[in-house]
């Protein structure tokens, strides 16, 4: 398999503007000629061997850095916003988009949040009767969206938050569980813990100061909501702090990404890094022995193993996504160069659906996607009960894997032929963009591609893809 060829001007004009260097001082410091610098940093060569090395001994920079997954992301996003009908017959090559991703990441941005822009004004628009005298009525980004961007491009790893958690889980005393050590904080700041016959599973009162828990929820998910208030009350600086440094354009996506990191905070404290990383490892990540030695629920699991990208100790680079009974996907990271599609649902062909059909069972799928990367992708249902008859049961699936490379590190990889070519699934992120020419689960046809329509025929699909 040929070596690919690193190219990382981006992260290197970052790290150069950060340090206050000009073009001559940085080349002195890495050891190479002006011109050569000038080169790598508009990406007309790839860096260099001797490059990475004097960016990790003269820097310490994490050199993993330089091939993170954020051009991989700004294509995938770009190519999706380039599917928008608004932009047929104006079709970009592939290499472009690459081009500008690498070459340009800010304006990549900027045009992707000028089509959610776009796209806003055009649900409004939808909703006129509704708009019309409102003060509001503007265009804008969704918060939701913008909350979900703001994750997505910090890698879902947020290191003074994450650290923060791991410090207060160590705060266990002997013999004392996490959970009383919850509890405890809580009391400290006040705050009284009632268990309660709700369906809600977490309710503050400030004015008297009880939460109520609902005692309908599992332990898990009890001790995970007293963390998540142990976050609100205790963090709350930290948690402004970063908030400031996001900068939302509206104080709804500011409240949601509040309750996003104080999630997080919940989540890193319940399943402390470097704790859970070294039992990830050996146990060959294996989820249901990780529940139980962290008391957290599979999801739970799942979730922090796609957030272990701590620089200096990273683990393994996971995706992870969440889809409900309809397919549309409600919660999406991926630290591997596999992207989800940012609206609507996930490719048919991905076991993720499967998992509806099996209930309580793992399923194990070999995959490629277009661009010939292959992974190992693991599914499974997850039900959600309120806990009382007649309640709603929420039922999602959820999905994690990783590059086939790291199938070793995996439990759930023993027995699956990864050298067998045909044992992995042709899989594509979305329709528009996917250019498998003979899937039989397309559903609209690809963006770059003509189509031939022959009156005489009528395959699997009513045109062919040219």
């Amino acid at each position: 398999m040929a070596i690919q060829k690193l190219y990382a001007g981006a992260k290197l004009r970052e790290l150069r503007t950060n340090l206050a260097h000009t073009q001559k001082e940085f080349a002195a410091r890495l050891g190479v000629s002006l011109p050569y610098l000038n080169q790598m940093e508009n990406n007309n060569r790839p860096v260099s061997t001797t490059v990475v090395l004097a960016l990790a001994s003269e820097f310490g920079m994490d050199v993993t850095e330089l091939s993170s997954g954020d051009s991989e992301r700004l294509v995938s996003d770009m190519r999706e916003v380039l599917s928008d009908p608004v932009f047929e017959g104006d079709v970009l090559p592939l290499a472009d988009v690459q081009l500008a991703a690498s070459n340009a990441p800010g304006l990549a941005r900027a045009f992707i949040k000028l089509h959610q822009s776009h796209r806003q004004t055009q649900e409004r628009l939808a909703y006129l009767d509704e708009a019309l005298g409102r003060e509001d009525a503007r265009p804008s980004p969704s918060p939701w969206e913008e909350v979900r961007d703001f994750f997505h491009y910090c890698d879902n790893y947020l290191d003074a938050v994450d650290r923060a958690a791991e410090y207060f889980a160590r705060d266990t005393g002997t013999g004392q569980s996490l959970r009383d050590t919850t509890l405890e904080a809580l009391s400290s700041a006040g705050i009284t813990v009632a268990f309660d016959e709700t369906d809600a599973l977490r309710r503050y009162d400030p004015a008297s100061g009880v939460l109520h828990v609902s005692a309908r929820a599992s332990q898990a998910t009890q001790t995970f909501q007293m963390l998540l208030q142990v976050a609100l009350v205790r963090q709350n600086d930290l948690l402004e702090a970063t908030l400031d440094f996001a900068r939302f354009n509206s104080p709804a996506a500011r409240d949601i990404a509040k309750m996003g990191l104080a999630n997080y905070f919940a989540g890193a404290a319940l399943m402390p890094y470097a704790r859970f990383l070294e039992r990830a490892q050996s146990c060959r990540h294996d989820l249901e022995v990780l529940a139980s030695d962290f008391g957290a629920s599979i999801e739970q699991v799942a979730h922090r193993l796609s957030t272990l990208q701590r620089p200096g100790s990273k683990g393994i680079p996971f995706f992870f996504v969440r889809v409900d009974q309809a397919g549309t996907i409600t919660k999406r990271h991926s630290a591997t160069r596999l992207q989800f599609a940012r609206f609507g649902g996930a490719c048919p062909l991905w076991n993720v659906h499967s998992a509806f059909e099996t209930p309580g069972r793992f399923l194990r799928q070999l995959a490629e996607t277009p661009d010939g990367v292959r992974y190992i992708s693991l599914a499974r249902d997850i039900s959600k009960p309120a806990g009382r008859f007649g309640a709603p049961v929420r039922r999602y699936a959820i999905s994690l894997g990783c590059e086939v490379r790291h199938a070793p590190a995996l439990v759930y990889a023993d027995g699956m032929d990864t050298t067998r070519a045909s044992a992995f699934e042709p899989i594509g992120i979305s329709c528009r963009i996917c250019e498998r020419k003979h899937c039989h689960q397309r559903s609209v046809p690809p963006l770059e591609r003509q189509l031939v329509v022959d009156p005489n025929l009528r395959d699997v699909l009513p045109y062919q893809v040219d």
